[in-house]
């Protein structure tokens, strides 16, 4: 039959229990079951492998490594180079990347950790009014599985939230392709709405310049120079018309102004670069050596883009750069976490969910 669900008390997260149907007595008998009536919100981010040993890590890049969102070298070029060279030998090194920042006690990639935490808390936030997920482009948990996880519990309305402050192809374009290659294979398809890119945003503006004064008032110096590290792209996806480039510039550009800095205080770069094509620029970490070089010997980095601290931040910045910088003679270096789960990173993503949810929760 039929079945509309009612918010209801979510604390064990188990599908809900069956309600009679308003419309159940003009069904025909054999009717398969069908449960509607609830609003999801669905958070996506990255991903994150299962393990940091060679198989795991090697699922995890090919998965990574073969979306064409990711790379747009053509296949014919590509696939030998994935397969014959980089799934062979890439896997060790960056198992050992990962292993450095791994949550030993989950067993799992802070990504997955923090991401997790942000669901719990929008949870809370929101209350019943709404069934909040979780899911991650590549490796677990699954964007397939979490959006019919959601239509298990009576959602027939989904918000998709790509969880990139910043819109590009290979990052937002390519989490919502999964969830429509979930939804082309529904007959009773949920309706969905996608929350846009949220550069500009007051709200996340205030939070980064936020969290940056909080992280600089931890510091036993000040910074000469303070980098807004954002993650790269070729420089031809910007001439195709991608518009990350652009935004990022933005949100550096704005984030410097909230705090009052000129621009040879704060500047914007560019970083995890991949292969000899070129990137968007200037990138990070020639940027660090070269600051450093230069005689600056205080400087923090701060990563924007991300919602959540993961490899690229915690590994690359905190890690890598800060061995530039002191390698080329920088005396003072600090990592300014992102937003993450706590109460500033909460903030922008229920002020975006709230947002979107217009029309369909009061």
């Amino acid at each position: 039959m039929n079945e509309r669900v009612e918010p209801a008390t979510l604390a064990a997260r188990q599908p809900l229990a069956p309600q009679a149907s308003v419309s159940a007595g003009t069904l025909p008998a054999e009717h398969p079951p069908v449960r509607w009536g609830r609003v999801g919100v669905l958070l996506m981010n990255l991903g994150t492998p299962e393990g940091t040993t060679y198989w795991p890590m090697r699922r995890y890049l090919k998965e990574f490594l073969s979306d064409r969102r990711v790379i747009e070298v053509p296949r014919l070029i590509w696939w030998p180079l994935l397969n014959l060279v980089i799934l062979s030998k890439r896997p060790g090194p960056k198992g050992r990347d990962y292993a450095s920042v791994w949550n030993k006690e989950l067993d799992e990639g802070p990504l997955k950790t923090i991401t997790r935490g942000q669901r719990d808390r929008l949870q809370a936030a929101l209350g019943d009014s709404v069934v909040v997920d979780w899911a991650m482009r590549y490796g677990k948990p699954e964007v397939s599985l979490r959006i019919q996880a959601l239509l298990d519990q009576g959602c027939d309305r989904i918000l998709l939230v790509p969880l990139y402050p910043q819109y590009a192809a290979a990052t937002s374009a390519t989490a919502c392709d999964q969830a429509f290659k979930a939804l082309m294979q529904m007959r009773w398809q949920p309706t969905v709405r996608v929350s846009p890119p949220y550069h500009d945003d007051p709200v996340y503006i205030d939070a980064v310049a936020r969290s940056i004064r909080e992280g600089l008032a931890k510091l036993d110096f000040e910074p000469e120079v303070i980098l807004t590290s954002f993650h790269g792209v070729p420089k031809s996806y910007l001439l195709k018309g991608d518009p990350y480039h652009c935004q990022c510039v933005k949100t550096g550009r704005l984030i410097r102004e909230a705090l009052g800095y000129g621009p040879d205080k704060m500047r914007t770069t560019f970083q995890s670069r991949f292969g000899n094509e070129e990137w968007l620029k200037p990138y990070t970490d020639e940027t660090v050596q070269a600051l450093a070089k230069s005689g600056v010997k205080r400087m923090a980095i701060v990563a924007p883009g991300f919602t959540a601290d993961c490899l690229e931040t915690l590994e690359e910045l905190d890690g890598e750069n800060r061995h530039y910088f002191e390698e080329n003679g920088g005396q003072k270096f600090a990592y300014i976490p992102c937003l993450n789960d706590g109460d500033l990173g909460m903030e922008v993503i229920e002020h975006v969910v709230r947002r979107e949810l217009r029309g369909w929760v009061d």
